[in-house]
């Protein structure tokens, strides 16, 4: 007796009225030869759990691998920010992989958002994983940690990747989520994938399951523009470094005694006067309302929010040179273009101060569809007492009027509260009572450890670049420090998140951007990501080395740290190469900037 009934030989139909489908021999052919080729195929190259920053739970499966077929689609939710995340998908793995990626929407149903990438011939019967933990074989990594997550339990910016012999699939309640998921299937491919011209490779994904989510809202870096600027492409760039270390906001630092960056129309001296300066005496620059507004859009397609600071009372000379009424004296200062700090500052006693203040603030919000405004407040030497913190006080109520919520570095800690503000703390003595007492009062903090955090620091006495005031930071130091319990008396709570600022006084070129900020930036972003059970400086430093090939493939330029067992790079004839560190130029010198990928405006 037949099991199942038999097809029409008529219609070709089964008795049930559904049509029959008859993969061709063609495509039968493909299905087999992709299995005998797997099945003799080595492992992935790359391990599930070799992942920066470490996510909260791994469950290895090496028997599950996925390799990716010149057929592959990308299928997506219907919602048109998932489907941009698949669309930068399919932009990110096409040009290494010469696949064409076609993005193709999937079927309704199901919860959430999801992304699966696949094959398009008949599928061999393989099911999707649908467990929280896949069954490691021999050999495998499997990580819970005590801050690992449910699959149903992935907040604003968790994910969770399956990876089976049949597909990739990356589920999130968020495109963020979904884009965080991204992230970590780029770095499970071999480190040829960040290659801009075609490579002949094995394009395997290491199989099993890892569900992930962030441990701090904010996890961010600063990039000082003022002190020298930078252009808008430099600053895409850097914006790309972030996304890819799932780090969601770019701080810029836009003002400063030597260079006023951003363009605003009511005083409109500012950017072409104050900003045509910068340290040492090159041409500066600044950035019109539509390049701002292309940084925050390139930003934004990434899920990276922009945080703009216009640093006050002090730090302000650029701005007194281009309007000497807001200068106690009304005269205007000389441009500067050294690196001092805490001779400058806007009058705290003159009504026009606080029209300019109200007008630069009410400008830079309405372009700034983020949530934060940043007003600085730190070393203003010569503002004191009640001078001081009634100023704050004052610029505190015009950041709520623009709808955004102030940030601050720490020192504007003694000034009343206001809803939500935020403290930025760059001290080196984890002992502040001022800020604690801000805590206790509703702050809540971001922060970046002079000693830790500060990515304008030496890596070692020898550095071409870079200062050494808070001490040498090289990656141990950048990643053996714990955000939620290095301020005393201030709460895991309390804590919003982390920050690298890079000031660049002495920086000056993308390429020294760029070696400045790695391998630092993917540490700093381990500690904001990922569970405190995770931290592990044996384990991260393995796990960092692996991306040593994938910057020198990307172009970028990075510090070769002697903590990390970085892989050897040979040449195209087997022998070492010697990559050289950026010098600071001389006057004369071209800019050492690093070859970038072309990108396009989102």
């Amino acid at each position: 007796m037949p099991t199942t009934p038999p097809t029409s030989p008529e219609t070709g139909l089964e008795p049930t009225g559904l049509p029959v489908h008859r993969p061709s021999a063609a495509d039968l052919a493909r299905v087999a030869a992709r299995a005998a080729g797997e099945l003799l195929a080595p492992p992935a190259p790359v391990r599930l759990g070799d992942v920066v920053p470490a996510p909260a739970s791994v469950a290895a499966d090496p028997a599950a691998d996925f390799t990716l077929p010149a057929d592959a689609v990308i299928q997506v939710s219907a919602d048109p920010a998932a489907r941009d995340v698949a669309v930068q998908l399919a932009e990110l793995l096409r040009p290494a992989t010469g696949h064409p990626l076609p993005v193709t929407e999937l079927p309704p149903g199901g919860d959430g958002l999801a992304l699966t990438l696949t094959g398009v011939t008949p599928d061999t019967g393989t099911p999707a994983a649908d467990t929280d933990t896949a069954a490691p074989a021999t050999g495998g990594q499997t990580r819970t940690t005590t801050g690992s997550v449910a699959a149903d339990d992935l907040g604003d910016e968790g994910y969770r990747l399956d990876v089976t012999p049949a597909a990739v699939r990356i589920t999130a309640g968020t495109a963020a989520g979904l884009f965080h998921g991204v992230q970590t299937l780029r770095q499970l491919l071999p480190a040829a994938i960040e290659s801009r011209t075609p490579v002949d490779a094995r394009w395997v994904v290491p199989g099993g399951v890892i569900v992930d989510r962030p441990r701090f809202p904010y996890r961010g870096a600063m990039l000082d523009v003022a002190r020298h600027f930078f252009p808008v492409a430099d600053v895409l760039r850097v914006i790309d470094h972030l996304a890819r270390y799932k780090l969601n906001h770019l701080h810029l630092h836009l003002t400063d005694d030597q260079g006023w960056r951003i363009a605003v129309d009511s005083w409109p001296a500012l950017a072409p006067v104050g900003g045509a300066t910068e340290v040492g005496g090159g041409p500066g620059g600044h950035y019109t309302a539509a390049d701002y507004r292309r940084i925050v859009r390139y930003a934004a397609r990434r899920h990276v929010t922009v945080v703009p600071e216009i640093d006050l009372p002090g730090h302000t000379n650029a701005a007194l040179v281009a309007y000497p009424e807001l200068a106690p004296g009304k005269v205007a200062p000389p441009p500067y273009t050294g690196t001092e700090v805490g001779f400058s500052y806007v009058d705290p006693a003159d009504e026009r101060t606080y029209d300019f203040v109200a007008d630069v603030l009410g400008e830079v919000a309405a372009l700034t569809p983020g949530p934060w405004l940043h007003i600085g407040g730190d070393e203003a030497f010569k503002v004191k007492g009640a001078a001081y913190t009634g100023f704050v006080e004052r610029t505190q109520r015009i950041v709520a009027a623009t709808g955004k919520t102030v940030v601050g570095w720490h020192q504007i800690a003694p000034a009343a509260h206001t809803a939500d503000r935020v403290l930025q703390w760059w001290g080196t003595n984890g002992d502040d009572p001022e800020t604690a007492e801000a805590v206790r009062r509703g702050a809540r903090l971001i922060l970046s450890p002079g000693n830790h955090a500060y990515l304008d620091m030496k890596y070692a006495p020898d550095t071409p670049v870079g200062h050494d005031w808070a001490g040498l930071i090289d990656v141990r130091r950048a990643y053996d420090w714990d955000p939620g319990a290095h301020l005393a008396g201030v709460p895991a709570e309390a804590v919003l998140g982390v920050e690298a600022p890079l000031w660049t006084e002495s920086v000056t070129t993308r390429a020294e951007v760029e070696f400045m900020l790695f391998p630092r930036l993917p540490a700093l972003a381990e500690l904001a990501w990922s569970p405190r059970a995770t931290h592990d400086w044996a384990g991260f430093r393995d796990r960092l080395a692996g991306h040593g090939p994938r910057w020198s493939i990307a172009g970028i330029t990075f510090h070769r740290s002697p903590e990390v067992p970085w892989p050897a790079e040979r040449t195209a004839d087997d022998r070492p190469t010697a990559r050289p560190v950026p010098t600071q130029p001389g006057p004369d010198d071209a800019e050492t900037a690093a070859p970038t990928a072309a990108t396009t405006d989102g």
